[in-house]
C-alpha cells in the first residue's frame, strides 16, 4: 500500500469523501493540519514516509525533494501554479509533477474586474463614508474611460481582456511569448513593451506566472513610469511585485492605489504598512474562491495522482462516479 501526504488546504476538509476512493486503489493517507501551506521544515517532518503528495503551495525545495527521495515519486499540485516546487530537482530525482491548468481562470478574472469596478466607481469608499455619517460624493469614472494593461496574456489574462472589452476599455498586453493574432484582432488588444504599458494604463493587472524572469518585475523602476492615478492589481503571485517598492510608490503618490490578493510573505504580516493604507484593497489569497471550480480541481488532482501511479482510470468523470459506488 502506498502512502499519500495530503497538505492542500482546500481538499483536506473533504477527505471523508475522497479518502475511500484513494483506499480503493490501495492508498492510505497522511492528513496533517495545514494553515495556508507547508514550509520546508514541516514537509521534512514527513520525509521518507510518503510515496506521493497532494499539495498546495508547499515549499518543495531541492533539499526537501532530496530528503523525500527515493520514496517520493509523484507531486500532484492542487491548482495551477507550481512555482513553489523546484522542477529541476524533481526531474533529477525522477519525481513527476502534475497540476490542473486553467484551474481558476473564471473566478480570478472576475476578481480583477471586481477590483476595477470598485476603484472606478469608488464603491468601498462611498460605503465607508456613509457608515461614518458622511454625505460626501466622490468622483467616479466609467471603465470605458480607462486603459487596462495586462501583464501576462495567458488563460487568466485573456479572460480578463475578454470581459474588459465588454466595458469598452482600451486594452494593452505584455508577454514574453507571442500571442495569437486572431485573439488580439478579435478583442482589440495592443501588445506593447512593459514600459509603455506601465506609462499608459489606468489599471495594471498582473496575471503572469512567477519565474526567474518575472520575479520583482514590478519594481521601483517600473512603478516610476505609472500615472499618478494608476491602480495596480495583483492576483497572480506575490513576489512578482517588489512589495517595498510598491509601498513607497503608494506613500509618495507615485501610484494611485493597489488591489492585492497575493503577497511576498503570506499571510501578510500584521505590521505591514499596506494594512493601514486607505487606497489599498487587500484579500487573503482568495481570488480562486469558487466551490464549483474547487470541486473540479479536487477531482483533477486525484485523477492526476492515480494516472501518475499508472492506475487505469480513463477520465475524471469515471472517477467521480466511483464516489457513488
Amino acid at each position: 500500500m502506498k502512502t499519500i501526504l495530503v497538505t492542500a488546504p482546500y481538499i483536506l476538509p473533504h477527505m471523508d469523501r475522497f479518502r475511500p476512493i484513494l483506499n480503493k486503489f490501495g492508498f492510505k493517507t497522511i492528513e496533517p493540519e495545514v494553515f495556508e501551506r507547508f514550509s520546508e521544515e514541516e514537509i521534512l517532518q514527513y520525509a521518507g514516509q510518503f510515496d506521493g503528495t497532494i499539495c498546495g503551495d508547499d515549499r518543495y525545495t531541492p533539499s526537501v525533494i532530496e530528503a523525500c527521495s527515493p520514496r517520493l515519486k509523484v507531486i500532484s499540485k492542487w491548482g495551477t501554479g507550481v512555482d513553489s516546487i523546484d522542477a529541476e530537482a524533481a526531474s533529477l530525482f525522477g519525481i513527476s509533477i502534475l497540476r490542473t491548468p486553467n484551474a481558476f481562470t473564471v473566478p480570478v478574472a472576475e476578481s480583477v474586474l471586481g477590483y476595477m469596478l470598485a476603484f472606478s466607481r469608488q464603491l468601498p469608499w462611498l460605503d465607508r463614508g456613509m457608515k461614518a455619517g458622511q454625505w460626501h460624493k466622490s468622483i467616479g469614472k466609467t471603465l470605458s474611460e480607462c486603459t487596462l494593461g495586462i501583464i501576462g496574456v495567458g488563460n487568466v489574462g485573456k479572460a480578463v481582456l475578454r470581459r474588459a472589452r465588454q466595458f469598452g476599455m482600451r486594452l494593452l498586453g505584455n508577454d514574453i511569448v507571442e500571442i495569437e493574432p486572431d485573439f488580439l484582432l478579435e478583442f482589440g488588444v495592443e501588445m506593447t513593451d512593459l514600459a509603455t504599458l506601465m506609462e499608459k494604463s489606468d489599471f495594471i493587472s498582473v496575471n503572469c506566472t512567477l519565474n526567474p524572469s518575472s520575479y520583482h518585475l514590478i519594481n521601483a523602476d517600473s512603478l516610476s513610469l505609472c500615472k499618478p492615478n494608476a491602480v495596480l492589481i495583483n492576483t497572480a503571485r506575490g513576489p512578482i511585485v517588489e512589495e517595498g517598492a510598491l509601498i513607497h510608490a503608494l506613500e509618495i503618490g507615485q501610484i494611485g492605489g493597489a488591489a492585492l490578493d497575493v503577497f511576498e510573505v503570506e499571510p501578510l504580516p500584521l505590521d505591514s504598512p499596506l494594512m493601514k493604507m486607505d487606497n489599498v484593497m487587500l484579500a487573503p489569497h482568495n481570488s480562486n474562491s469558487s466551490p464549483y471550480f474547487w470541486e473540479r480541481v479536487h477531482w483533477n488532482t486525484i485523477f492526476n495522482l492515480l494516472k501518475a501511479f499508472q492506475i487505469d482510470i480513463k477520465d475524471v468523470d469515471l472517477l467521480r462516479k466511483m464516489e457513488k459506488l
